[in-house]
């Protein structure tokens, strides 16, 4: 699926559009992808153009919410299919998403890209190839490509994360020169897809799934177990587990996979927010 190149609006950024007309500006200058890059816009009355395409001024935008260009007017970057999924911006840059409300990457204290890169550099990707279990936004893929890795398996369940991804600018594309054919990604569930995989093809794994109420079988005993067998000896696994409040969860989950982890093969400990496991 080609990725989008248009402009990407939040309700800072429309606003300061507005405001630059208004003050008699004949250019505008800030970032219109979300941060990864900084540029003009030349304003006129009725448009504005960015890249040599000329769009209508956005009528008001809402908070928490990123739009792009349908070629009819600007649209949220969000879609309904029995759950709402949405792409969120952050005062970081880089954007996390939600599903149904619930945030599924980490910003409270610095960038999602950022954190995925302290994980991505426990599994020391360089020159490995690297098996990423959920996809998501493709940020461990993203970090890995940067870190020099040989190349990387991306499995993504969520049709409608895969169109997210084609819209955010800090996803990976895997058809760009950047990506160089070491990006892989196919949309399909892992759980599934594991089995296809040669024993110890991998060198480095990263698994990020979603919280255990939802996909409880990427937590279990038997999913380990194939992790275990594509994963070469002296392998490396990060597993965000997050920390659900064991208080209300009556659950020490990252204490439970690390003990699941041991039981498939792997020697465990809890490091950031998960597990930093090495296969025996």
């Amino acid at each position: 699926m080609p990725h989008y190149s248009g402009p990407l609006l939040t309700r800072p950024i429309g606003e300061a559009l507005l405001a630059a007309r208004a003050g008699g500006a004949r250019e505008w200058i800030g970032s219109l992808d979300l941060g990864r890059s900084s540029g003009p816009a030349l304003l006129q009355a009725d448009t504005w153009q960015w890249h040599g395409q000329r769009y209508p001024y956005p009528s008001p935008l809402k908070d928490r919410t990123i739009y792009f260009w349908d070629s009819d007017a600007f649209a949220p970057v969000a879609r309904y299919a029995g759950a709402l999924i949405k792409l969120v911006p952050t005062e970081w840059g880089a954007p996390t998403f939600e599903i149904d409300g619930i945030k599924m990457l980490p910003t409270a204290k610095e960038s999602p890209f950022e954190d995925a890169r302290r994980k991505v550099a426990l599994v020391e990707p360089r020159g490995k190839v690297v098996l990423d279990t959920c996809g998501g936004l493709g940020y461990f893929a993203a970090c890995c490509l940067e870190a020099d890795v040989a190349h990387i398996h991306a499995f993504e369940k969520n049709a409608d994360v895969l169109w997210l991804r084609t819209l955010n600018p800090w996803s990976p594309d895997p058809d760009t020169p950047a990506s160089g054919g070491r990006l892989q990604l196919t949309h399909a569930d892992v759980s599934e897809a594991i089995t296809q995989l040669a024993d110890a093809s991998i060198d480095a794994l990263l698994h990020d799934p979603p919280r255990f109420g939802i996909a409880g079988e990427l937590y279990s005993k038997a999913f380990y177990d194939q992790l275990a067998r594509v994963l070469r000896r002296g392998g490396r696994l990060f597993h965000y587990t997050g920390s659900p409040n064991k208080l209300t969860s009556g659950r020490d989950v990252p204490r439970e996979v690390a003990k699941r982890l041991e039981q498939a093969g792997f020697r465990a400990q809890l490091a950031l927010d998960g597990v930093l496991a090495t296969r025996r």
